[in-house]
């Protein structure tokens, strides 16, 4: 990865009458421009998510999406949808006075890269996805119910222990009760436990300095209370939606390369080998050593390969 850089923009954007959206730009304000869309969703960006890109080449813009980061209202679920997402995308386009830009997103970062491009196919140069997402409802019966938790027993009983016995069959509604109690302890501890589970199965080691972040209250209520928001109402689409031939078929001429962990349990690589039937002119790296993180050394080699890749389209 590039080393670290510091924006020379930052701005507000008012997006609705309820929601304003933090964003910044850093980079070379005459380069090639480039959208960094966080996972989550409520995730919001980090600092060293700037260094996917080669600072000399690209205008690298990053955006909080509602709710998350340093946008406002923080945590918010009211109008809080994905195509609210992907309006909001094409307003920041509009407001930078973009033409066209390449988009670049990680697990639900590519599940709203794929719904951007699908809308908006001719402002999109190319797509850099990592850990495909496509919220269909086998992918989260197997990270919430029944699938991953045979790979972590210690910390999925972690995740069990806030929810009674006789509600686990199943975990999302369950916790979307928790998530929205009028009781702040309720709700801080749902969203702690919810917010530990993925960080700790995120990782192909297991990073504490990484679980540790599910311990910050207002990290943890964002991230979990949006994600089950959008995961109890699958993602606002219809269940496999993004990888439909007609949706497909829209984005067929974008360049675009895929890279996914072998090893990944929050988005398993079956998603990312559907996503590549579909669309068999995308470049799929199958990464043999990783799970789901961007950190992890052969996904972040191989996510700056392919911006380096696209730095002069």
């Amino acid at each position: 990865m590039f080393p670290p850089i510091e924006p020379y923009n930052t701005g507000k954007l008012k997006v609705s009458d309820l929601h304003t959206l933090h964003y910044e730009v850093c980079g070379n304000s005459e380069g090639n421009p480039v959208v960094f869309l966080h996972g989550g969703p409520g995730g919001g960006f980090d600092t060293a998510d700037r260094s996917f890109f080669n600072p000399e080449k690209y205008k690298i813009i990053l955006v909080d999406q509602r709710g998350s980061g340093k946008s406002t209202p923080y945590a918010s679920l009211e109008e809080n949808t994905t195509w609210d997402l992907v309006k909001d995308i094409e307003k920041l386009r509009e407001e930078l006075k973009i033409d066209k830009w390449h988009v670049f997103g990680g697990s639900w970062g590519s599940t709203l890269s794929l719904a951007y491009a699908q809308t908006h196919p001719d402002r999109v140069k190319s797509l850099v996805l990592r850990g495909i997402f496509t919220l269909r409802k086998s992918e989260l019966h197997f990270f919430y119910q029944n699938g991953a938790s045979h790979l972590f027993p210690e910390a999925w009983d972690e995740f069990l222990e806030p929810i009674p016995e006789a509600e686990r069959g199943d975990m999302i509604l369950a916790y979307h009760a928790q998530l929205n109690s009028a009781d702040d302890e309720v709700r801080t501890r749902a969203a702690k436990a919810w917010s530990k589970w993925e960080m700790a199965t995120s990782r192909l080691y297991v990073s504490p300095d990484y679980i540790a972040r599910a311990e910050a209250d207002e990290f943890a209520l964002a991230f979990a209370r949006i994600e089950n928001h959008y995961f109890i109402n699958d993602g606002f689409m219809r269940s496999g939606q993004l990888l439909e031939k007609q949706e497909i078929d829209k984005i067929r001429h974008i360049p675009t390369v895929v890279v996914q962990g072998r090893y990944d349990v929050v988005c398993p690589a079956t998603t990312a080998w559907q996503l590549k039937k579909a669309f068999p002119e995308l470049e799929l790296h199958i990464v043999p050593d990783a799970g789901h993180s961007a950190r992890e050394p052969g996904i972040a080699k191989l996510l700056v390969e392919a911006t380096n890749k696209f730095a002069d389209l």
